[in-house]
């Protein structure tokens, strides 16, 4: 990769949307992001494992079908098919990779943050290539005990990228999760649950991350 005079590759992306949307979805959410942002990350946006189990919140603003990454009870601390769901995305991960890193919007952030640590203790994703970023867009964490054991017993060392906002219901949960990073760049934005537009200070944090990631990529390519 050095010998290629320099030539910077670009991040390859796993985006994983939010419960009962899709990647089509994401991918338009994402679309609002300016292009120098957008050119720069190789995004891949796959369904969620299972066909939605129930009404979307995104229901006559974005078109079905509409999926989720795996079900839960109201107070989030038991999982239904979760296991599937790990298995399904290092299934896509083995046939669409290799990825560099991920980026989750709401269930997806959740779920990318956990996956980071669940790889690194070897109980999730171990037939692929380490998570070398994240891109977390509202997330929390994992509150289920048995899945949160594994995914924080150790902090997320690899640059992560934190978008939080003002008016979002899982920012508290999303500020306990920054705790367990050790590379963390921050995005505030003013909205609540959502994936927000970038204004000059948002664009400028992303950029220097996007920075970041690549220069993590390089070294990694010159070992």
């Amino acid at each position: 990769m050095g010998s290629e005079a320099g030539i910077v590759r670009k991040p390859r992306v796993l985006c994983l949307h939010g419960f009962r949307t899709s990647g089509e979805i994401l991918k338009k959410q994402i679309g609002k992001w300016p292009q120098q942002v957008l050119d720069n990350l190789d995004l891949v946006f796959p369904n969620g494992a299972h066909p939605a189990q129930g009404k979307s919140d995104v229901e006559g603003i974005f078109d079905p079908p509409y999926y989720e990454w795996f079900q839960f009870n109201k107070e989030f601390t038991e999982y239904t098919n979760f296991d599937k769901c790990l298995a399904y995305i290092e299934d896509y991960m083995i046939k669409h990779g290799p990825f560099d890193g991920l980026l989750g919007f709401s269930q997806g952030a959740i779920l990318s943050a956990g996956l980071a640590g669940m790889q690194a203790k070897g109980v999730a994703l171990t037939k692929v290539p380490k998570i070398k970023f994240l891109i977390i867009v509202g997330g929390a964490m994992f509150k289920a005990p048995s899945v949160a054991e594994n995914a924080y017993s150790s902090p997320i060392r690899c640059p992560t990228l934190h978008f939080l906002g003002e008016t979002d219901f899982l920012k508290p949960y999303g500020l306990e999760l920054l705790e367990k990073c050790v590379d963390p760049f921050v995005i505030h934005h003013p909205k609540g649950h959502t994936i927000p537009r970038l204004d000059e200070k948002g664009l400028e944090t992303m950029l220097s991350f996007i920075e970041r990631i690549q220069k993590t990529l390089l070294d990694e390519e010159e070992k």
